[in-house]
């Protein structure tokens, strides 16, 4: 593949909702620009962008792939991306790297979901858009309809440039609806010619809608289109152009990706609406924080950005770049301005799939992949060192869903802590938490496929089994009554024994740490076994007596006791303390504590009363609800955390997956009887 200016390159991010058919267009797209000599299909599992073997599996993308391609005079990157919003961090990467996108809708189902999300993703980036309506080969598929939709949920910008000719379910050709010409085929010959007879009625709406969008963009154009005046095919090329750069129109191609219809139309429309990465100076800071534009200039000081890393045991570590300045050349010595060091670049990639084509550089404005990187991950930039730039760090949806993981094998921990750090290494969704009072390492993700795909993959790539359970809840346990309790450890059996003796009040207190006081009088217990005393009280903490849970909110005052000359020493006043601790907790009315979290759900306004009555069922509280501008409410409420383990899942269910939420830990209230005497009888069984 030739060296392209940076006004020739197009980078094009693939979104949507989960079988819309991103993959299958891109195929067609690879197919149709003669970057691959065949058209994949999903459920051969032999497309290029699918090629790790849990989505040849699963027959879906679970990860993003890059696809650079040549069309006309100019090179187009594709990245394909995942529609099952438990992959979400996969688009968070391709967007950071793109300019434009391609938002792909079905046919068949219309603006679902994802395609709204996707919407929502653009808009917040100000990023350029052309909408592919797909799957029109299909009987169910109803192109008008669609097109309403899309009118209706996001404006006038909508701009639909050809209507397809339809034959039963068979796709003939389009219509142009801006020249107003078609293009049919009969076998493999192409028919260029007029609009067919019978299509005028179908046509008229759609082109109405794409003057309507032209006029918007351009005063004169207004002014003629409330005239009546007609457009030129010219005017309404460059309005389209204009336009779409400044998302003031969003044109809308459309065809079937596995019957390769319709692509030649969207390459030319990537082509000619996008604008290029000169269009797009990229915010950084400087080496004094100071806000900086970077310009794409092949010229300029190197600047680039590390937008994905692939960490697999077999093809090693490679590294996914975007250079917004200058080249990133091989052999090279480049500074990374994240961690302060310099990185040696050795060999770099053009990557499509999994397919690596070796080149010299990468630069401005293109995106290429260099392996074996030592200190560079995900979101760092490189730079020259002496022009220091870094970029904003790519932000990834916090984790929602969370699982304990524990090795089948017994030994096995460290097998999964090396995989799963590789794995994180690659998707930055995922955590591993070692809890150290649960006994439990807690593995995070954004759903439940989330989390099957990463324990899949522990299996087939790190050679570990694994089983899951639910984490289990850190409960505390405290007191409601203030008590005096003694304390006596006597052990006198031939040779040197062990005495000590404590007399402690114990009471509630707002504290998590133990508040100890001493208040003995005339030396019942001598000054050097304080230590000892109050020791043994906080290793006592650890383990209450009602289910074995830490004990927090406890003042403890030693107030008298006994000594031995001889027989006294610290582990003897430990253990009296112990016990007196055992004895004074069980009469002092032990109750159990729950975690409570701060829960905020921003769901649509339909969903509203569903989601509170859901948080109703988890023993939760509303504390209010605030209305948004976008048709959303934001609901917040304190949910016991126990009740949280399944409300990613039930959420997503019931809103379709339009509703999100975040989860705070805040504090710990008394859990309601009937609660507390099943986490105790649990834990008595345990």
């Amino acid at each position: 593949m030739k060296d392209y200016p940076v006004a020739k390159l197009r980078n094009i991010v693939l979104l949507g909702h989960g079988r819309a058919g991103k993959t299958s267009l891109s195929e067609a797209l690879l197919y149709c620009s003669g970057a691959t000599d065949r058209l994949g299909n999903i459920a051969a599992g032999n497309t290029v962008s699918d090629y790790d073997p849990e989505e040849a599996k699963r027959l879906c993308s679970i990860s993003a792939s890059t696809l650079p391609l040549e069309w006309r005079d100019g090179k187009i990157n594709l990245i394909d991306t995942p529609g099952y919003f438990d992959f979400i961090g996969e688009q968070a990467e391709a967007v950071a790297a793109a300019d434009c996108a391609v938002l792909v809708v079905s046919g068949k189902s219309g603006v679902s979901v994802g395609a709204e999300k996707a919407w929502t993703l653009c808009e917040n980036q100000d990023m350029p858009l052309i909408i592919f309506i797909n799957k029109l080969d299909d009987e169910k598929a109803d192109y008008q309809k669609v097109l309403n939709e899309l009118k209706d949920r996001f404006g006038k910008r909508i701009a639909p440039c050809l209507v397809p000719i339809k034959n039963g379910d068979k796709i003939d050709g389009f219509v142009n609806v801006v020249d107003m010409t078609s293009r049919r085929w009969e076998g493999d010959k192409k028919i260029d010619g007029p609009i067919p007879a019978g299509m005028e009625d179908e046509i008229a709406p759609v082109r109405d809608m794409i003057l309507e969008a032209v006029a918007e963009t351009d005063d004169d154009l207004m002014n003629k289109y409330f005239e009546g005046e007609e457009f030129t095919p010219e005017e309404i090329y460059e309005g389209l152009k204009k336009g779409t750069g400044k998302r003031e129109i969003i044109p809308v191609m459309c065809g079937s990706a596995v019957k390769n219809q319709g692509t030649q139309f969207l390459l030319d429309a990537i082509i000619k609406y996008m604008p290029g990465p000169d269009h797009f100076p990229k915010l950084a800071e400087d080496a004094d924080g100071d806000p900086i534009e970077v310009e794409a200039d092949v010229a300029g000081p190197l600047a680039a950005q590390c937008f994905k890393t692939i960490a697999d045991p077999f093809i090693g570590r490679l590294s996914f770049f975007r250079v917004y300045r200058g080249t990133l050349k091989k052999d090279s010595t480049v500074y990374n301005a994240n961690k302060k060091a310099e990185e040696k670049i050795g060999r770099i990639y053009m990557m499509c799939g999994k397919k690596q084509t070796e080149i010299d550089a990468i630069t401005a404005g293109d995106i290429g992949a260099v392996p074996k990187l030592t200190i560079t991950s995900t979101g760092d930039s490189l730079c020259d060192k002496a022009t220091f730039v870094k970029f904003e760090d790519i932000e990834f949806p916090a984790p929602v869903t969370s699982m304990a993981i524990m090795p089948k094998a017994k030994g096995d921990e460290e097998k999964i802590s090396a995989g799963l750090q590789k794995m994180m290494e690659e998707d930055k969704t995922i955590t591993l938490v070692n809890n150290a009072e649960t006994k439990q390492q807690v593995l995070s993700g954004i759903g439940d496929q989330h989390i099957e795909v990463v324990v899949s993959k522990l299996k087939t790539k790190y050679s570990v089994d694994v089983t899951l359970a639910e984490p289990k809840v850190p409960y505390r346990e405290t007191i409601r009554k203030t008590v005096k309790a003694e304390g006596k450890h006597k052990k006198q059996s031939g040779g040197h024994g062990q005495y000590g003796h404590v007399w402690i009040e114990f009471e509630p207190a707002d504290t998590d740490e133990l508040i100890f006081e001493e208040k003995v009088f005339g030396g019942a217990v001598p000054k050097n076994f304080f230590p000892a005393v109050e020791k043994g009280l906080r290793d006592s903490m650890a383990h209450g007596v009602l289910a074995g849970y830490p004990v927090v909110g406890l003042k403890a005052t030693l107030y008298d006791g006994s000594y031995h000359s001889v027989d006294s020493s610290e582990m003897a006043f430990k253990t009296a303390a112990n016990l007196a601790f055992k004895a004074g907790l069980a009469q002092a009315a032990p109750v159990l504590l729950e975690p409570i979290g701060t829960l905020t759900v921003n769901v649509p306004n339909t969903n509203m009363g569903d989601v509170m009555g859901d948080v109703n069922k988890r023993r939760g509280r509303v504390l209010g609800s605030e209305p948004q501008d976008d048709g959303t409410v934001t609901i917040t409420a304190d949910v016991p955390m126990a009740e949280m383990t399944k409300f990613a899942t039930d959420l997503r269910s019931m809103t379709q997956g339009r509703g999100s939420f975040a989860f705070s830990f805040r504090g710990y209230e008394q859990a309601p009887d009937h609660i507390a005497k099943k986490i105790i009888e649990e834990s008595a069984k345990e």
